[in-house]
């Protein structure tokens, strides 16, 4: 291969299809075996590649020069051919302060607790030193003279102002792990985590719900690629070419999801979206009766509501490790709230808001068959519709505005 990005298990990158939109140069993914690195390094058969978990420290030794900003952090992300010679960089560095700027985050000053011991550990480590950190604490699973244990994080520094996770916990398809509770921490301002996949981790979801000022990993994907390929090719390339880049993959892995009370025009808007933006349409209730043979109003009347909210639990928790899908959900999918962290992964939960009096009840709705009932579903689940969604759209009768706000939004782009 000329160009590529070599790692153990890659099966998660996004490095593919970013480089795709950098230049007309082919990027190939290649997953080595501890055992073979060795012998891929001494081969020296590409121009330049990239360097995942866990050989960026394990590909120092066969380098002839290292970048001092590499060789401070002691990791290498990016390897340049020359002539036979082997050139380490750290474009990593260079992304996670993008991150950073780009989150709002101020460090300057501040107490930094960072998650991990790792590669890119030190790499953040680097980035806030850069950024005027005043502490910056290391936190690991054991306790050493350069580390302090996540127990001890969240005791004795839980004053810390700024948390930056650079473990792979969270990371699909582990999605449901988080690397440390935030509860402990009363004076933080913010988190980056460098995790892409999925867009929005468990920490990321629990930070923002808090009020903090939150990311995930993308944007510092593209823009150490964009860097790595500046290493590439020895030119620069336009600072706009990141943006552009971070929109269209946001646009590319990121849901849609509807959500709003049963006849709020849900499935309607999500046809019109489907066939707009060319994306598939998702819908929980029609995916419950395929795989279990009944709808949803049979399933609450045979076996419960309780049994119902389980499987459709379990569908929201399929769709939501899909990339680029629209998903129309139950009126009563925001109930639990393990559904909208879900649904939140991988997507932005869109609202639409219909007035109570131009929504009808209907007998296949057992929990809504009535006006009485469906008034009483309505005020109950208003306010969570508001808590949980990411954008409130007031729906009037006219589909297409509802169809146009939401495509803005999604096109857009959002860090």
């Amino acid at each position: 291969m000329e160009y590529g990005l070599i790692g153990e298990k890659l099966g998660h990158s996004f490095s593919k299809e970013i480089h795709a939109q950098i230049g007309s140069y082919e990027y190939v993914l290649k997953e080595i075996p501890k055992n073979e690195l060795t012998a891929f390094m001494q081969k020296k058969d590409f121009k330049g590649i990239n360097v995942t978990i866990p050989y960026k420290q394990d590909v120092i030794p066969f380098l002839d020069f290292i970048d001092d900003a590499a060789k401070e952090i002691g990791a290498v992300n990016t390897i340049v051919n020359k002539n036979g010679k082997l050139y380490g960089y750290n474009t990593d560095f260079i992304g996670l302060k993008r991150l950073i700027i780009s989150t709002k985050l101020e460090l300057k000053g501040k107490k930094v607790l960072i998650l991990g011991t790792g590669g890119t550990s030190k790499t953040a480590t680097a980035a806030a030193k850069s950024l005027g950190a005043k502490e910056i604490i290391i936190v690991s699973r054991k306790e050493s003279s350069e580390t302090v244990t996540y127990e001890q994080a969240q005791t004795i520094h839980k004053d810390a102002q700024i948390i930056l996770n650079t473990t792979p916990a969270g990371m699909y398809p582990n999605i449901d792990a988080m690397p440390i509770s935030l509860d402990s921490f009363s004076n933080l301002e913010g988190i980056v985590d460098v995790i892409y996949n999925p867009l929005r981790t468990q920490l990321v979801l629990k930070a923002q719900k808090m009020g903090l000022k939150a990311n995930g990993g993308l944007y510092m994907l593209v823009q150490q690629a964009i860097a790595a390929a500046e290493y590439f090719f020895d030119k620069p390339i336009e600072d706009s070419k990141a943006d552009t880049i971070f929109k269209n993959m946001l646009s590319q892995k990121q849901n849609i999801v509807l959500i709003g009370m049963p006849g709020c025009g849900k499935s309607t808007v999500g046809r019109k979206l489907a066939k707009q933006l060319n994306m598939t349409l998702f819908d929980t209730d029609e995916e419950i009766k395929t795989q279990q043979g009944m709808t949803p109003s049979e399933i609450i009347t045979n076996q419960g509501e309780p049994a119902f909210r389980q499987i459709e639990a379990e569908i929201c928790a399929q769709l939501a490790t899909k990339n680029n899908v629209i998903i129309s959900t139950g009126g009563g999918a925001i109930l639990r709230e393990e559904n909208v962290v879900h649904l939140k992964n991988n997507g932005l939960l869109f609202f639409i808001d219909r007035d109570l009096e131009k929504i009808r009840p209907t007998g296949d709705r057992p929990l809504s068959n009535s006006t009485d009932k469906l008034k009483a579903v309505y005020e109950y689940r208003y306010p969570i519709y508001k808590a949980c969604a990411d954008f409130h759209i007031k729906s009037d009768d006219k589909v297409e505005h509802t169809v146009n706000v939401i495509k803005n939004v999604f096109l857009g782009g959002s860090k």
